[in-house]
């Protein structure tokens, strides 16, 4: 094995397009503060916030997907991933850098635009005082609480991440080989999974969703939308893996990950897209059949007004291309193929994200701009950068891990 190439050096051209893509979003950032973050224009400002809001939540979740795919396979003693560990690996160590980056914005919206902003209407406490819906759910939707679940989530996330990630160090350790270690190393990885696990199920699949995005829409909800928000940020997450699997594999990295690996990496992205479109359809479809005003006034102005084309392209982007072209096996061990459908599924779902917040800060108006484009390369322009010094810095394989066997025999 040490005769395999699996340490990343970061190429030249890699280094020049991330500082290229991040230059470029912090121009599109200043001229969007510029023109519209300090506007007089209400309308304009919270565009801008709204922007920057959306591509922060998006990218966050999907970063912080990678690590819950790697604690549900640790849960499920699922050794397939040992190969390609380090990948999804890197990629959540992007939760503390844009969970900062989202708080910070987070707490701009709630605390320094206070009851301004046409962002999140329960910060207006008049409102909420002459609103029976309102005053009903300030227990949850108020700064303090806002605050407070907001830093529980992220530190939480970054807390636990590091520590998986600390202890998969442990697998470069000859040490491990010997049967008692990896016992002991397999249980606190086991143990830590779990309380990432716990908490992902607090946060992203409950709490998070309501406080962060729903909340927008306050006199509306869903009891999908959580769940809804999840399929979108872990299949996009799951993607986001993929591509860059395929990235090593074409410099000639990751020898022991095979098409068998990209296989199942495949499988959840086919399966995710799919979960995705039931809870697309099942949250929709309830909603249109009972016809109730207080719960279509979320979908009114996205079916009938601005937002038409946008949301019905989600269906096509999100899940017919998935269906149509990730069905068959060959598909999935293609790598053109491969790549090219995990770039549309993180655009897709991008676009998925942007309707969701958009779609409520400026029902009357949509369109992508350029200030989404350039917020977008930005963030992605600091995940190739961080991502991979992130790779540099240990070796791609974990050779001593104790299920690395089972990862390299590994037949799907």
């Amino acid at each position: 094995m040490a005769s395999i190439k699996e340490q990343f050096e970061i190429p030249g051209k890699m280094r020049t397009w991330s500082i290229a893509l991040i230059c470029v979003g912090l121009l599109a950032l200043i001229i969007g503060f510029a023109t519209k973050g300090i506007s007089t224009d209400q309308h304009q400002k919270d565009i801008f916030w709204g922007t920057l809001m959306y591509n922060s939540i998006y990218f966050l979740l999907i970063c912080n997907g990678s690590m819950f795919f790697i604690c549900a396979t640790t849960l499920a003693m699922g050794g397939w991933q040992v190969v390609f560990r380090r990948v999804p690996e890197a990629i959540s160590t992007m939760v503390p850098i844009f969970g900062l980056i989202a708080f910070v914005i987070l707490m701009y919206i709630v605390f320094g635009m206070g009851s301004h902003t046409h962002i999140y209407h329960w910060l207006d406490k008049d409102a909420v005082t002459n609103d029976e819906i309102l005053k009903g759910k300030s227990g949850f939707l108020n700064p303090g609480f806002f605050l407070l679940w907001t830093v529980l989530a992220i530190g939480l996330w970054s807390l636990l991440g590091w520590r998986m990630r600390k202890l998969s160090s442990e697998a470069d350790d000859p040490a491990l080989a010997n049967q008692d270690a990896g016992k002991s190393f397999i249980w606190r990885n086991t143990v830590t999974a779990s309380l990432f696990i716990v908490w992902f199920g607090l946060t992203v699949a409950s709490t998070v969703p309501w406080l962060w995005l729903m909340s927008i829409d306050p006199h509306w909800y869903s009891t999908m939308y959580s769940w809804y928000t999840f399929a979108s940020s872990f299949v996009a997450g799951i993607s986001l893996v993929a591509l860059w699997i395929i990235y090593l594999k074409n410099k000639g990295y990751l020898a022991y990950t095979t098409e068998e690996h990209l296989h199942d990496i495949g499988k959840f992205m086919f399966a995710f897209s799919i979960f995705w479109t039931y809870l697309w359809f099942s949250q929709y479809m309830l909603i249109w059949y009972a016809n109730m005003s207080e719960e279509t006034v979320y979908f009114k102005h996205r079916v009938e007004g601005a937002y038409k084309g946008i949301f019905f392209l989600n269906i096509i982007i999100n899940f017919v291309c998935p269906i149509l072209i990730l069905m068959k096996r060959s598909a999935k061990r293609n790598y053109t193929l491969m790549t090219f459908m995990a770039v549309l599924i993180i655009f897709g779902h991008w676009i998925d994200f942007y309707q969701m917040v958009m779609g409520s800060v400026r029902p009357e108006d949509a369109g992508l701009s350029w200030l989404d484009f350039g917020i977008a390369f930005l963030f992605v322009g600091l995940m190739i950068f961080f991502v991979g010094k992130a790779l540099a810095k240990k070796p791609l394989l974990p050779v001593y891990h104790p299920f690395v066997k089972e990862s390299v025999i590994h037949y799907t």
